[in-house]
């Protein structure tokens, strides 16, 4: 089919343009500006971007990814689609061993298929002094051997883990990641200035939830964070949801490293959801309006946000339209190294969100097929 519009936003563009895409099949196999060759199958109206990716979230519309439950996975999957994701990884939590590779395995069974694009372990390899919604019971140290069973148990679909630096063992587990193809990213960390330095020369490109969860910058420990974003081999997560990070940080973020942020969710269950109780792997977590804490305590665990709610924040906080979609879509894609998504291009998977003067999302098309409205 042929689709054409008055306001599609090309690969790299710095502002949506007239022009059309054809679609055979699940893929995007032309594109162009201005007027579209012959009469378009479909004029869409509205603000047409690619689907979003979402590289990090744990759940929604009631249901998780940790879980050995299939259907579980899939709730949540049709739950954020709704909400324009059509590429996303499912992010584990810290739990038992034994635990973990149930879930890995069952989730690598949804990466074969095609439903999820890859596997985030957050946890259990984290620093107790920033353990967040991570029972510190269950944290331990990354060695390679422990690392290594859960990548194998995945068969390739872990995509990224996140790792504290400073624990014993990280730096040859960081290395041995790196050269397994899976990203490396520093979180819930205590680690100071030269040993984020030290992680990132070892391979570490990623930063798990910039800020949330890690060692502060301070004008003579800098920590973690002066060293990730310095490095621009280093893609910087940032959960925009006004609650995790001031709005005003996160535009100020995006303006000096727009190419290397990425919007996150860190959802949990309740996401694209009701309040209520929910449980985050093994932790209970009281949702009231909106906001997720650890039940009992103000402890932030994971958020209820979905993606095109990052977007309209981040524009309304005076992030440019293109960089903040740019967030959600192909800066994602590249950080996790997920080639066939987040651009409109030929030869990219055919996903697409239509959005309304809001930024709002409208329609969403997903390999090739409208989502029912």
């Amino acid at each position: 089919m042929l689709l054409a519009g008055d306001r599609i936003l090309f690969p790299d563009a710095d502002a949506p343009a007239a022009g059309w895409i054809e679609v055979d099949g699940e893929r995007i196999v032309a594109t162009g500006h201005g007027t579209a060759p012959r009469p378009a199958d479909e004029q869409l109206a509205g603000l047409v971007v690619p689907g979003y990716v979402d590289v990090h979230s744990h759940g929604g519309g009631g249901a998780s990814f940790v879980t050995t439950d299939p259907d579980q996975v899939r709730t949540a999957l049709a739950a954020h689609r709704r909400h324009g994701v059509t590429t996303m990884v499912a992010s584990l939590v810290t739990g038992r061993t034994e635990d973990l590779l149930a879930q890995v395995r069952c989730l690598a069974g949804l990466y074969r298929s095609g439903e999820i694009a890859g596997i985030h372990l957050e946890g259990p390899w984290l620093a107790p002094e920033f353990h967040g919604a991570h029972p510190t019971l269950l944290l331990s140290e990354p060695l390679p051997a422990q690392v290594g069973e859960l990548l194998d148990a995945g068969a390739g679909a872990v995509k990224m883990v996140t790792i504290a630096p400073e624990r014993d063992g990280a730096l040859a587990s960081i290395a041995m990641l790196a050269g397994r193809g899976v990203v490396a990213a520093l979180g819930h960390t205590n680690a100071g200035y030269d040993q984020a330095r030290a992680a990132i020369a070892a391979g570490a490109t990623g930063s798990t939830h910039l800020f949330n969860a890690m060692a502060p910058l301070r004008h003579r420990e800098p920590g973690p964070i002066l060293a990730l974003l310095e490095d621009p081999r280093v893609y910087l997560e940032l959960i925009a949801d006004g609650v995790h990070l001031r709005p005003e940080l996160i535009a100020f973020i995006a303006s000096i490293a727009p190419g290397r942020v990425v919007f996150v969710t860190d959802a949990m269950a309740a996401a694209a959801g009701p309040d209520g109780d929910y449980l985050l792997g093994e932790l209970p977590v009281e949702v009231r309006d909106g906001l997720a804490l650890v039940a009992g305590t103000d402890t932030i665990a994971g958020s209820t946000l979905t993606l095109d709610r990052a977007v309209q924040l981040a524009v309304t906080t005076g992030v440019p339209l293109a960089v903040a979609v740019r967030a959600a879509t192909q800066q994602p894609a590249d950080y996790l190294s997920l080639s066939e998504v987040g651009r409109l291009a030929p030869g990219m998977r055919a996903d697409l969100v239509v959005l309304d003067d809001d930024l709002a999302v409208s329609r969403v098309l997903a390999g090739g097929r409208w989502l029912a409205r």
